[in-house]
C-alpha cells in the first residue's frame, strides 16, 4: 500500500463531509437519503478539445494529462456536492492489459469528457498461442504504467485523488485475446482454453491492481472512483460487458466466480451495467463483495433514471449510480420523486452557484418509502 493516506484536498475542502455521506451510501445505510454529483461547464474541456480532436491519437504525455486534470478539478473546487475529485487513468485502461502481454496498444481521444483511452486489437490468431503468453513486468508498458502512476501521484498530492480503473479480466480479457465472436464460440467449443485464459487474466489483473494500490494513497481510508465518487477500502471496478448479450445463466456459469475471486482480493468493487444488460441486475446484486452498480444508458433502452423505481425494487438495497440531466433531476427533487440510496450524476448544471443551491436541497431531501 502507498506509504501515506490523503486526509485533505485543496480542490475538495469539505472532504470529510463527503466521505461520511458516501460511507453511509456504500454501507447500505443511505436508502433514506439521496446523493448527487453536479457537473458544471469547464474551460479545461474546451482547451482539451482544441488540442486533442476526437478520434485516434498517439500515446499521450503523462505530464500534460496530469496538468489537465489539475485544471479540470480546480475549476470545480467551489462546488460542494458528493464528488471526491479524482483523475482517471484512462490512458492505460483496456490497452494496458494487452500491452503487458505484447499487444499493440492504440489510443483514442474523447473530447466530451477529456479522456484519452486505449485498447488493443485481438492478440491471438490461434488458441495454442495462449501457452506462450507472458506478463512482461519490465517491458515498455510496465514501465509506462509505473511512470504514469508516479506522475499522477506527484501532481495530485494534496489537491485531488486518483480514480481506480477498470479490470480487464474474465471474458473481457478473452475478448482482448480473440475478439467477441470467437470468444462466444469458444465457450462451447474450447471451454478448457477459456478457463485457462480466465486464470491467466486473474494473475495479470492482480498484478496491475496491486501496483495501483502500492502507489496510490487511499483517501480517508477509501478509494476514489470516477464512477462512484469514493468507496471505503481498497475497491476495484469490474466490467460485465461481455455478458450483456448473454443470459443470466451464462453470467452465473462464466462470470460470477471470476468476479468474486478478484473482488475478494481487495475490499470489494463496483460494476457497471449498460442498458442492454439490465436483465442481469438481480444476478449481479447477488455477487459477493459488490459495493454498488452504475446503471448506464444506451440508445434503444429507457434511461435508467426514467425507470429507477423499478430498478430499485429489483436491486433491493444495493447502492445504485445513475446519470440524469439537470432539469429532470430538479423536477423530481421538487415533486418528491427521487429514489433513495442512489448517487445521481447530474449533467448540464449551469454553474457552481446553481449546483450549491441544489445540493442544499439534496442534503435535506427525504425519499418516500
Amino acid at each position: 500500500m502507498a506509504d501515506h493516506l490523503a486526509e485533505a484536498m485543496e480542490y475538495c475542502p469539505d472532504l470529510s463531509r463527503r466521505t461520511e455521506r458516501l460511507r453511509r451510501l456504500y454501507s447500505r445505510r443511505g436508502l433514506d437519503e439521496v446523493f448527487a454529483i453536479m457537473n458544471i461547464p469547464r474551460q479545461a474541456l474546451v482547451r482539451f478539445a482544441e488540442l486533442h480532436p476526437a478520434g485516434p491519437c498517439g500515446y499521450p504525455d503523462p505530464e500534460e494529462r496530469a496538468q489537465f486534470w489539475d485544471s479540470y478539478w480546480k475549476e470545480s473546487a467551489g462546488v460542494f456536492d458528493d464528488r471526491v475529485p479524482a483523475a482517471p487513468l484512462s490512458e492505460l485502461d483496456q490497452g494496458l492489459y494487452g500491452g503487458l502481454v505484447g499487444g499493440e496498444v492504440r489510443f483514442v481521444s474523447a473530447t466530451e469528457g477529456g479522456w484519452i483511452s486505449s485498447m488493443v486489437p485481438p492478440l491471438l490468431s490461434d488458441w495454442k498461442e495462449l501457452d506462450s503468453l507472458r506478463l512482461d513486468e519490465h517491458g515498455l508498458w510496465a514501465q509506462r504504467y509505473r511512470h504514469i502512476l508516479d506522475v499522477f501521484v506527484s501532481a495530485s498530492r494534496g489537491r485531488f485523488g486518483i480514480s481506480h480503473f477498470i479490470l480487464i479480466d474474465s471474458l473481457n480479457f478473452v475478448f482482448e485475446l480473440l475478439g467477441a465472436t470467437r470468444t462466444y464460440m469458444s465457450l462451447d467449443e474450447e471451454p478448457e482454453r477459456v478457463h485457462q485464459a480466465i486464470d491467466f487474466a486473474f494473475d495479470l489483473n492482480a498484478w496491475v491492481q496491486d501496483r495501483f494500490f502500492q502507489s496510490v494513497p487511499l483517501v480517508q481510508g477509501g478509494t476514489c472512483s470516477g464512477m462512484g465518487s469514493w468507496v471505503p477500502g481498497r475497491v476495484v471496478t469490474e466490467s460485465m460487458d461481455p455478458f450483456h448479450m448473454t443470459s443470466a445463466e451464462y453470467l452465473a456459469k462464466w462470470g460470477i466466480e471470476p468476479i468474486e475471486r478478484i473482488l475478494s482480493r481487495y475490499d470489494g468493487g463496483l460494476v457497471h451495467i449498460h442498458g442492454n444488460g439490465r436483465h442481469l441486475l438481480e444476478t449481479a446484486c447477488r455477487i459477493r463483495g459488490l459495493r454498488g452498480i452504475y446503471l448506464g444508458d444506451d440508445h434503444g433502452f429507457p434511461a435508467a433514471f426514467d425507470v429507477l423505481p423499478e430498478l430499485r425494487r429489483r436491486a433491493g438495497d444495493m447502492p445504485l449510480i445513475v446519470s440524469v440531466p439537470f432539469p429532470a433531476f430538479c423536477e423530481k427533487l421538487k415533486t418528491g420523486g427521487l429514489v433513495g440510496g442512489v448517487l445521481y450524476t447530474v449533467t448540464g448544471v449551469p454553474d457552481a452557484g446553481t449546483a450549491n443551491r441544489t445540493m442544499e436541497q439534496v442534503r435535506k431531501y427525504v425519499p418516500a418509502r
